[in-house]
């Protein structure tokens, strides 16, 4: 299936939910969009498809988002907020530096790579077009990344933590995707060959 094209906003929200009941619609809105694109893929997805599977009215849709691809940037914004409370969950109490850190980023990301509806197709978003630098995913992901765990490792969320969580993010994020073209639950070879990549790269900085 083709990848999903993004928008570079954070959030592509016509409208926040208020109330319970509109926040729940809004959450089986994205779910069938999820379904959907596993299903169908992008190009064949449709407002109305969403709208039916979710069992509300396309007024519903509308009220949310414009068109499918903010509904596609809304999903994998909700991706990103998923990943990031996993990831702190994981690492409440945990003790053992940023080789702990790192194998808890690596496998929640993996674990949502395998089993989240929508996950191959939208991910966290870094299906920018070419020649879009305005609040590119893995920018996004590096930030939020800093916030979780500077804390955690004891270390100022500075230029060069940035800079160095930036290229281990961008570098993940090439190898996973090899990893699942090369198998469809990702080549286990190359995810391990990854993890030695970045331990490597990042005990020079972080030890």
């Amino acid at each position: 299936m083709k990848p999903v094209p993004h928008a570079t906003s954070a959030t592509s929200l016509r409208r926040a939910p208020v109330q319970r009941r509109s926040a729940e619609r809004l959450t089986r809105i994205l779910d069938a969009c999820a379904d959907l694109l596993d299903e169908v893929g992008y190009d064949d997805l449709s407002t109305r498809a969403v709208a039916q599977r979710a069992g509300v009215p396309i007024g519903s849709v509308y009220r949310f988002f414009g068109n499918k691809r903010q509904m596609a940037d809304a999903l994998a914004q909700r991706n990103l907020e998923r990943f990031t409370e996993q990831v702190g969950e994981r690492l409440q109490g945990a003790d053992g530096g940023w080789r702990v850190a790192l194998d808890a980023v690596l496998d929640e990301y993996l674990a949502m790579k395998r089993t989240v509806p929508g996950f191959s197709l939208v991910d966290f978003g870094n299906q920018i077009p070419v020649g879009a630098r305005v609040a590119e995913p893995n920018h996004r992901v590096a930030d939020r990344l800093i916030e979780l765990l500077s804390g955690y490792l004891g270390r100022d969320a500075d230029e060069d933590l940035r800079r160095t969580f930036l290229i281990a993010v961008e570098t993940a994020d090439t190898l996973v995707h090899l990893a699942f073209r090369v198998a469809p639950d990702g080549d286990e070879k190359i995810i391990a060959e990854m993890r030695e990549l970045l331990r490597a790269y990042l005990s020079r900085v972080l030890d």
